[in-house]
């Protein structure tokens, strides 16, 4: 059963920290308001539901249109056993007739971790209860909007009539005293910073799905390449061709695969949604679209005339026009699929065309990323700060690219250019002074995972962050977009998702950088983009990986080839 009580007990004891002396002692209630089914604009056709997270880390109930109410006070019995009354919809007989209604009370008090379960019907009078009961208590709701903005909800409101519940018994003055949206949600997002063996299970089933779903899709391209070099393509007619005999052309072909397999496996969404880029456009970060062919080349003048079919060859076609050659090119999938609302993030790029092996450029790409994140594997432990991490992986890059030659070697110029202090002006240092990684790695190395693919945001990178040093760690640029900026804890579960990327916009403020060599740089712009992205857990005395998909170079052009 998901513990939803031990939730909420750590919850309170983070919520209790973070209210003002004066009001740890007064007893807490938190109202939580659980999402509804969303409905596409102006019809009534049902879109996805997928619960409200902070309502799931608190209650573990997914049906829509609940509530939960939630008493705690220090010193009492209510400390370590808090009141948590879960209220459902009723059944109705529309419920039966379009679709699957929820459940009943006595079956959802057989399922949840709560003190008892209602029906939503009975939500009114449970609040004038306890509002009655407890009528010092500090009543906690989650912020309504974001950014200031009354018209943008950030979490499900609680509806005007429960509203006015609370002004009628608690009077609208007093009701302004005593209900708050400051601290709960900070105080949920510290509880679900650090994660039990419950999650972490839940994130591991998660993370296996997801590492299969990958390997589906490199075995696939594999097939498709034994078959090409076997001539074992399968033609047919008067049918459509069946799983099995599916080639992967298209980046929204491999999105179906990967989606395919994880609800193969059972898994309902989708984390996020998937990121499946071919080519160059590989070097766009949070690249979407996943609607383009691979890339095919040469392209001739005549190219049009094919009417976007990739090898087909039609009667009266000029064949010189018609008969193209595959461009070798990567296929970068960041994807991830959910379990019982937990997350997965994992990203692998990998081999198409060239009998499923990467170019030299992109083999020596793909095994620099690797070594930054091989590399940060080696720190990770408790206690240390992620911004370390950071700065590592920036560090490895600068390295890998003098030994390249895209950056200048250390030895490259001395003498009058020497910087004050002595030595190069293109030594490691002096590089990672100037900030010029940024345009190749401009990410974060990683980000916390939970409930959410990008978790407690306001945990994760808090406003107030006394734990940053940014005295002699690097150029500030390294930490702009970083989504955790604290040090680690034990059951912190993070992403850790190096990448090097030759993007044509970041590239355009770094293309008169005298530390750059720009002949070699234009050598690799055609790979596009890497990126390799596992999760893992904190553990006392390092990490433990829940991707289980593998990310060596030689296994991914084995099954990417069709050897394996």
């Amino acid at each position: 059963m998901y513990p939803a009580q031990a939730h909420v007990v750590k919850t309170f004891d983070k919520l209790v920290n973070l209210v003002p002396d004066a009001d740890k002692a007064r007893p807490q209630i938190v109202l939580l308001v659980g999402e509804v089914t969303p409905f596409r604009n102006d019809t009534d056709r049902e879109m996805t539901f997928r619960q409200e997270s902070n309502f799931f880390y608190l209650t573990g109930c997914t049906v829509p249109s609940s509530y939960a109410l939630l008493v705690s006070q220090p010193g009492t019995s209510l400390t370590l056993h808090p009141s948590v009354q879960l209220f459902i919809p009723p059944i109705s007989p529309e419920d039966i007739m379009w679709s699957v209604p929820p459940p009943t009370p006595e079956v959802a008090s057989s399922t949840h971790d709560a003190t008892s379960v209602k029906l939503t019907t009975d939500f009114a009078a449970a609040l004038e209860e306890t509002l009655r009961a407890y009528p010092d208590a500090l009543v906690h709701v989650l912020p309504h909007s974001s950014l200031g903005s009354a018209t943008v909800p950030l979490f499900p409101i609680l509806p005007q009539r429960f509203r006015d519940v609370i002004t009628t018994i608690l009077g609208n003055v007093v009701a302004d005293s005593k209900v708050t949206n400051a601290y709960l949600l900070s105080a949920i997002h510290l509880a679900r910073l650090t994660k039990d063996s419950y999650e972490i299970a839940e994130i591991r089933r998660a993370n296996e799905i997801s590492s299969r779903a990958h390997e589906t899709v490199m075995r696939v391209l594999g097939l498709g390449v034994k078959h090409l070099q076997e001539g074992k393509v399968v033609k047919v007619q008067g049918r459509p061709h069946l799983p099995g005999e599916w080639l992967i052309e298209k980046e929204a072909e491999a999105e179906a695969l990967f989606v395919a397999s994880c609800r193969r496996e059972n898994a309902v969404h989708q984390a996020y949604m998937p990121i499946v880029a071919s080519s160059t456009r590989a070097s766009t970060l949070h690249y979407c679209c996943n609607d383009k062919a691979f890339a095919w080349g040469p392209v001739g003048a005549k190219d049009h005339l094919n009417n976007g079919h990739l090898t087909h060859t039609h009667p009266g076609e000029d064949e010189h026009y018609s008969r193209k050659t595959f461009v070798p090119q990567v296929l970068l999938i960041d994807a991830g699929c959910e379990w019982d609302c937990h997350a997965s993030d994992i990203t692998r790029t990998m081999p198409v065309g060239n009998g499923g092996r990467f170019t030299s450029e992109a083999a020596a790409i793909y095994d620099l990323v690797l070594e930054m994140q091989s590399e940060s594997f080696k720190i990770l432990r408790p206690g240390l700060h992620w911004d370390a991490v950071q700065l590592l992986c920036h560090r490895v890059l600068v390295r890998g690219f003098q030994k390249l030659g895209i950056l200048h070697a250390p030895n490259a110029e001395t003498g009058p250019s020497v910087p004050s202090g002595g030595g190069s002006r293109y030594s490691e240092e002096a590089i990672i002074a100037s900030g010029v990684s940024t345009a190749f790695f401009p990410h974060g190395v990683g980000h916390s995972l939970g409930l959410d693919v990008h978790d407690v945001p306001s945990a994760s990178k808090p406003e107030v962050n006394p734990t940053i040093k940014l005295d002699g760690i690097g150029h500030p640029d390294f930490y702009r977009y970083l989504r955790l900026r604290l040090p680690l804890a034990e059951n912190m579960v993070v992403t850790v998702e190096p990448g090097i990327y030759f993007s044509p916009h970041l590239l355009t403020a770094v293309r008169d950088s005298p530390l750059i060599n720009h002949g070699v740089l234009a050598k690799y712009e055609s790979v596009g983009g890497v990126r390799i992205e596992d999760v893992v857990v904190i553990t006392q005395s390092g990490f433990e990986n829940l991707t289980t998909v593998k990310s060596e170079r030689k296994w991914i052009e084995a099954v990417c080839s069709g050897e394996l």
